[in-house]
């Protein structure tokens, strides 16, 4: 439920005016500068920093990987008090708190993880003022406990709470694909403390309805919204309809092509994790690559194992699940590939969006056939249901599933740019409509950088085919699905085409020419473009969409006007290795660049990378804790010679510069003299 409005206007300006009275002695570049090591902040970050320290709500939308966490981190380190961060990523909060800790911020996560007397240290220590930032999962805010501990903290002579920050806010939105009741109870945490803290909302994947739910149900007041763009410019997209066998094929060559990059491969269930891995391992052992998996299925311990060996680069490539990956700041992931469909081209776009973190060209892979879609329909159907909802919150969340899965589906069977399709759903029409990035593409090409526009189209017209199924549908509108129209177009006489007295049909058989692939083909393509309407459910139903009037005459007739053609690939097998061949030229170009000295900053490189990994030995964290590839590269470029120097490398802020800068230094030095 929303927010009460009942706060008094005073208390809320008090609240903006400590705030500005305790961030004035510094800077939010000077913070971003002295703990990340960065000089300029990303597209959106600052004005939305800007308006949180002026005492505003906020909502950020902004693209796995743009820095969504930058944007209350950086107010954290400047308010006084402690900024509690609500987050449903409960396995991988220890990281996030570590990751801080190696910037010289003083974290914590309070979640079910720790014992109850190590819950009553945090607590303890926190009432101390000993935390800027803490980390809680949100059925923590339900704890009577902790509300009265938050409570104690914002009123008077507490540490404060300057600052609630929400991340994956989308989980409160019913619209959105990772619905979470325990979300709809942060607002009235928040309404149940005596100085209403600074509200910040932030989410990578959410539709302008579920935009609108966020703002409503956490009780945003007149937030300032920063909708940055879903567009990752660095993916590029493909996609495959594949069986099963040809499925594991085509991720084994993959792997071997890619063997020195990490990649994350997705599977709908967790028997087909265990066995796509087994398969993979086979196959990539020989070759010295590590292969591990990850589901709910699995003992903690093996789970963590499997997560910090793929953190830590010591093993590429990890089949999983959709229960990994939430949250994981690896920057240097190379390729996901699914495997199978997700459920939404939200959750599609989530899962994909953990490629090329660090901004290098990356690729996403989507492998599927029709058994994708019936499986998914069938675990949506038999998930169990939650009983914290009402049975209507329940129906209506089911649907909404169904309704995303159609969403998906259309994604998969679309002949046209896929990033495109992408961000049309997500209402982004700028970044849709803008000339490519890539070299040599066009608006006519569409982004150059996926396989539907990399590939050879011709066109075919199926006008006839198209004339039939309207006027089929519009005799039977939403009574059968597309398996039952098809075969009785196509003329067949089984017992469901008969029971259904199909065959007495004018328009039984009117399609027995056309191969019946081509026909349920068809029915997608008019599906997609709006002509024909799939119902919800289990088993969805075909009826007249919205634009069928422009097609059929009031009798129901085709217009003599209408006409329908669709593209079909003229080489699938080609235009696939091309856009796969695409993006490899794209990231031996970027690893390159114009810099000075690029045929040797490959050895150089490499050695940075040992003395990152010994480092991150020593100290039990993953590489990218210590640096990332980009700032191992930003050295390799620069060739800093000394402490100031290395502060001039994008990512290498104050701490990192004094614990490890002598160490970088010493290499390059020693690399440098090898050279003469």
């Amino acid at each position: 439920m929303p927010v009460s409005a009942d706060r008094s206007s005073s208390a809320d300006a008090r609240t903006r005016d400590e705030v500005l009275e305790r961030t004035e002695c510094v800077s939010a570049h000077e913070v971003l500068k002295r703990f990340f090591g960065y000089e300029t902040f990303r597209a959106g970050q600052q004005r939305l920093i800007d308006a949180v320290l002026a005492g505003c709500d906020v909502l950020g939308v902004m693209p796995t990987g743009a820095g969504k966490s930058i944007c209350y981190q950086v107010p954290a380190l400047m308010l006084q008090g402690m900024t509690i961060v609500v987050s449903p990523l409960v396995s991988l909060m220890a990281d996030q708190v570590r990751s801080l800790m190696s910037v010289g911020a003083r974290p914590a996560y309070l979640n079910s993880s720790l014992s109850p007397s190590q819950q009553a240290t945090v607590m303890c220590r926190a009432q101390q003022g000993s935390y800027q930032i803490m980390y809680v999962a949100p059925e923590r805010l339900s704890d009577p406990r902790f509300v009265d501990f938050a409570r104690r903290a914002a009123g008077a002579g507490g540490i404060g709470l300057p600052l609630v920050a929400i991340d994956e806010a989308h989980c409160v939105s019913q619209w959105g694909q990772d619905f979470r009741p325990a979300y709809l109870g942060i607002a009235d945490f928040i309404d149940a403390l005596d100085r209403r803290p600074i509200v910040a909302a932030f989410t990578a994947t959410a539709t302008e309805r579920v935009r609108e739910d966020i703002t409503n149900m956490l009780g945003l007041r007149s937030p300032q919204t920063a909708v940055t763009g879903f567009d990752r410019a660095n993916l590029s997209f493909s996609i495959e309809e594949l069986g099963e066998r040809a499925k594991t094929a085509w991720i084994r060559d993959y792997a071997l092509a890619h063997s020195r990059e990490s990649g994350i491969i997705y599977c709908s269930t967790r028997k087909a994790v265990d066995a796509l891995a087994e398969e993979l391992e086979r196959a990539l052992s020989p070759d010295g690559i590590r292969v591990g998996r990850y589901h709910a299925g699995m003992g903690a311990r093996e789970r963590q194992v499997s997560q910090r060996a793929f953190i830590d680069d010591a093993m590429p490539v990890i089949v999983a699940t959709n229960a990994f990956g939430m949250g994981i700041d690896k920057p240097n992931v190379r390729y996901v590939i699914h495997n199978n469909v997700p459920e939404s081209i939200e959750a599609y776009y989530q899962e994909a969006g953990r490629a090329g973190r660090d901004g290098d060209p990356a690729s996403a892979h989507l492998l599927w056939n029709g058994n994708d879609f019936r499986l998914r329909r069938f675990l949506i159907d038999r998930d169990p249901e939650d009983e914290r909802s009402s049975p209507e919150q329940r129906e209506h969340a089911k649907m909404n599933r169904f309704r995303l899965l159609n969403q998906m589906e259309g994604y998969c069977q679309t002949t046209g740019c896929l990033r495109e399709y992408i961000l049309r759903y997500f209402g982004d029409e700028h970044s849709a409509s803008k000339p490519s990035a890539i070299e040599g593409a066009s608006e006519s090409t569409g982004c150059g950088n996926c396989s539907n526009c990399l590939s050879t189209f011709e066109v075919e017209d199926v006008t006839e085919t198209a004339r039939e199924i309207l006027e089929f549908v519009s005799r039977n509108p939403a009574r059968f699905g597309k398996t039952l129209i098809a075969d009785a177009l196509h003329g067949a006489r089984n017992e469901r085409v008969r029971s259904s007295r199909l065959d007495a049909d004018k328009g039984c058989g009117a399609l027995s020419a056309e191969p019946l692939r081509l026909i349920k083909t068809v029915i997608d393509q008019l599906s997609g473009r709006g002509y024909l309407a799939v119902s919800q459910g289990h088993y969805p139903v075909i009826g007249l969409g919205p634009r069928s009037e422009e097609a059929l005459s009031a009798v129901g007739a085709a217009s003599a006007d209408f006409s329908f053609t669709m593209k079909r690939r003229a080489s699938r097998r080609a235009s696939a290795h091309r856009a796969r061949r695409v993006v490899d030229l794209l990231r031996e170009e970027s690893g390159l660049g114009s810099r000075p000295r690029a045929g040797d900053d490959a050895e150089l490189f490499e050695r940075l990378r040992g003395v990152r990994t010994t480092f991150a030995t020593q100290r039990q964290l993953p590489p990218y804790m210590i640096c990332s590839d980009a700032a191992l590269r930003g050295m390799c470029r620069l060739r800093p010679a000394t402490r100031a120097q290395l502060l001039d490398v994008n990512g290498i802020g104050e701490k990192k510069a004094a614990e490890f800068g002598e160490e970088f230094l010493a290499e390059i030095v020693a690399f440098e003299r090898a050279q003469r």
